[in-house]
């Protein structure tokens, strides 16, 4: 008996500590309020077995890339003949090379072994702002701005139990996409007490909160032609519908196929269950 005891003595030890560690901890962490609360599940036209990537919201978060974010950041895995690619903002080749031929892009090197510079071709990736790594974290307080080519699939966020399970069941894969436009609109100032590092701004979704980046975006900083709202969370969002297109690109077709492959498989799976039948059906049991 004493033995049985002790054994379980030993296991509920670890976990009585475990548990009043928790009991401390997360009264603590309400009192502070320096939690990272979670990023607000959006609505996106993309989401979903079915979604499809919105045209002119892509096309408009392109504006924002080109005109705002791309002064900091790369796209190394983007070229310029993606713009005209089906499936994404679907610029007519001529807009395309019209984007491409308003950049000078280095090539080289020539007859007389000198680089020079030239105007895009559709061939040609987005050209960074920075020649290196060094140079961007120069310009930028020590901080390395990310590379927006597959920023949109590289973040996410914990869910949690049970949560998890219904995001398989629902087919939802926009965790990164929603930590990305919260982090967007998520800039504030700090609540007292909080001790922000020299150089950094306060943001309540990123982790930790100080984050090097200054607010990107502000409400009239993009002028819109088709007449939609030129506000903070409008650019946010537009902005990380292009980054979800071009992490993913052959986003809509990989959709499609896969529902063509599951109705092929269930036309399939009733051949082989009738052929079955017919095959043995004379045969005793």
């Amino acid at each position: 008996m004493s033995t049985t005891m002790s054994f379980r003595s030993s296991l509920l030890r670890p976990l009585a500590v475990a548990a009043l560690a928790f009991g401390l901890a997360a009264p603590a962490l309400a009192a502070d309020g320096h939690g990272t609360p979670k990023p607000p599940r959006e609505e996106w036209s993309f989401a979903g077995p079915f979604g499809t990537f919105d045209q002119a919201q892509v096309q408009r978060g392109f504006q924002v890339f080109k005109e705002v974010c791309a002064s900091c950041h790369a796209a190394h895995l983007f070229s310029f003949r993606n713009l005209a690619q089906p499936g994404g903002p679907s610029f007519s080749e001529a807009q395309a090379k019209a984007v491409a031929e308003s950049y000078q892009v280095q090539d080289g090197p020539n007859d007389a072994g000198d680089m020079f510079d030239r105007p895009g071709r559709l061939s040609d990736r987005w050209p960074s702002p920075f020649p290196n790594e060094q140079a961007a974290r120069a310009s930028n307080g020590g901080a390395y701005p990310p590379d927006f080519s597959t920023l949109a699939k590289a973040r996410t966020y914990e869910v949690g139990f049970p949560g998890f399970l219904i995001d398989i069941f629902t087919q939802y894969q926009e965790n990164g996409v929603d930590y990305i436009h919260a982090l967007l609109v998520g800039y504030e100032e700090p609540p007292e007490g909080f001790a922000l590092p020299e150089g950094a701004h306060y943001n309540k979704y990123f982790p930790g909160h100080a984050i090097k980046m200054p607010q990107p975006l502000s409400d009239g900083q993009v002028t819109y032609t088709d007449g939609t709202p030129e506000t903070l969370d409008q650019y946010s969002r537009d902005v990380t519908a292009f980054m979800m297109w071009m992490a993913e690109p052959h986003l809509e077709a990989r959709k499609r196929i896969g529902f063509q492959v599951m109705i092929f498989l269930i036309i399939f799976a009733g051949l082989l269950y009738f052929t079955k039948k017919k095959v043995w059906k004379s045969v005793g049991h």
